[in-house]
């Protein structure tokens, strides 16, 4: 997680929402993307996705099922429905995403075998995101 804050702060640096993410297989990172929307002018470009993709691309595979996805911020729904058709072993996020988090949706958006760790710093997660958005505020 603390190399998906790395990527978080990168964002935040880029005037990104400072979202950072990773992805781990045989405990070695394969992926790391940061959110890109505002640079690539694409409101897809989350970081999980920009992982994921790398990810495939790195393993030459379109499931990711021995591969963990660690993220500052709980994914919103796109981003969960990528993460299931991936097949995604495990998940760990940071902060609770409270208006657009998957975890809003009643229905099961994940893989059933995908596991989901929370809250692993999460208040560093938080606190990076309170920043962006004070800035922008005061502008």
């Amino acid at each position: 997680m603390r190399e998906a804050l790395k990527e978080a702060r990168k964002a935040f640096d880029a005037g990104e929402i400072p979202v950072g993410a990773v992805v781990a297989s045989q405990n070695k990172i394969i992926a790391r993307a940061y959110n890109q929307t505002e640079q690539l002018k694409d409101a897809t470009a989350h970081a999980e996705m920009l992982a994921v993709t790398g990810a495939a691309n790195y393993l030459g595979a379109k499931y990711l099922t021995e591969c963990t996805l660690y993220v500052t911020l709980e994914p919103c729904i796109m981003c969960a429905g990528a993460l299931q058709w991936v097949q995604l072993q495990k998940l760990v996020f940071g902060a609770p995403d409270l208006q657009r988090g998957y975890s809003l949706v009643k229905s099961p958006v994940l893989h059933p075998r995908t596991e989901v760790v929370k809250g692993i710093k999460g208040e560093e997660s938080k606190e990076l995101l309170d920043q962006f958005f004070k800035r922008i505020r005061e502008k």
